[in-house]
C-alpha cells in the first residue's frame, strides 16, 4: 500500500513542528532510495538519533536514580532504547503507515518490521535534533519514553533474569548457572524448553524462542534462591 501523505498528522502526534521534507527524509528507507535514483535515505539521521537518544536517556536515568550503580543503570537504559521498545513506540504513533519503502520491503511486511520501525524512530529523533536543537529532541524523547524509563526502574531484577540470576548466584558462592535447552516442532514454529541449574536449585521455562525460555527458567531459579536467602534483596 502507498505511504500516507498527511505528514502533518504525524508531526502532531510527535509534538514537533517538522516540515514535510524533513519528515520524508526521516521516513525514507534505503530500499526506496535505491529504487528512486538514490534519494537521500534515513540512515545518517538514524545514526545521529541513536546518539541523541542514548544521551537523553542516560542523562535522565543518571539524575533520577543517584543511588543505582552503573551496571543497573546500563540495564535500565538497554530496556528503554532497544529495538523492540522503539518499534513499539513507532507502532503506537502509526509510523509504519508513513514509511517510504522499496517494493521488496513493502511486499514482505516492512511497514511492521521491528528493525525498520526502530530505525525510523531514531531517524525522527535525529531529524528533530538537527532541525530544532537538543531541547526539542530531548522533549520528544521524554514524551515518548519517560513511561518506559519509569517502568524499567520498577522492574529491577526482571529486566534481565539471566544476569540477575548470575549475580545472585555469585553472591551465595553457587557458581555459574548452567542452561540446557531443548526444542520441539518444525523449524517455522519451534517451541523451546529451558532448564537452568545453580548448585541444588533448578528453574524451568518454556517459550517460542530460546531466549524467552531461558529468561523464564532464570526467573524461576532466581525466585527459588531469593526465597531461600531473603537477605539478598533485603
Amino acid at each position: 500500500m502507498p505511504a500516507r501523505d498527511d505528514l502533518d498528522v504525524l508531526a502532531t502526534h510527535l509534538g514537533v513542528p517538522l516540515d514535510r521534507e524533513v519528515l520524508r527524509h526521516a521516513l525514507t528507507h534505503r530500499s526506496y532510495s535505491y529504487e528512486h535514483g538514490g534519494l537521500p535515505h534515513n540512515e545518517r539521521l538514524e545514526f545521529l538519533g541513536d546518539s541523541v537518544l542514548g544521551l537523553v536517556v542516560t542523562d535522565t536515568l543518571f539524575r533520577t536514580h543517584p543511588e543505582v550503580p552503573e551496571s543497573q543503570l546500563a540495564r535500565f537504559r538497554s530496556a528503554v532504547v532497544n529495538a523492540r521498545a522503539l518499534a513499539e513506540v513507532a507502532r503506537g504513533l502509526g509510523v509504519g503507515q508513513y514509511l517510504l519503502l522499496g517494493r521488496g520491503e513493502e511486499a514482505t511486511g516492512g511497514r511492521d518490521k521491528g528493525s525498520i520501525l526502530a530505525d525510523a524512530m531514531e531517524a525522527l529523533i535525529g531529524a528533530t535534533y538537527i532541525t530544532l536543537g537538543l531541547d526539542a529532541a530531548s522533549g520528544l524523547v521524554h514524551r515518548l519514553l519517560d513511561a518506559r524509563m519509569t517502568e524499567a526502574a520498577a522492574l529491577g531484577a526482571g529486566l534481565d533474569w539471566k544476569t540477575s540470576l548470575q549475580e545472585v548466584a555469585a553472591r551465595i558462592g553457587a557458581g555459574v548457572p548452567v542452561y540446557v535447552v531443548d526444542s520441539t516442532g518444525p523449524d517455522h514454529a519451534k517451541h523451546f524448553h529451558a532448564a537452568v541449574t545453580v548448585r541444588d536449585v533448578c528453574g524451568e521455562g518454556e517459550g517460542n524462542s530460546k531466549k524467552h525460555a531461558e529468561q523464564l527458567a532464570a526467573a524461576a531459579a532466581y525466585a527459588a534462591i531469593v526465597e531461600a536467602h531473603p537477605e539478598l534483596v533485603g
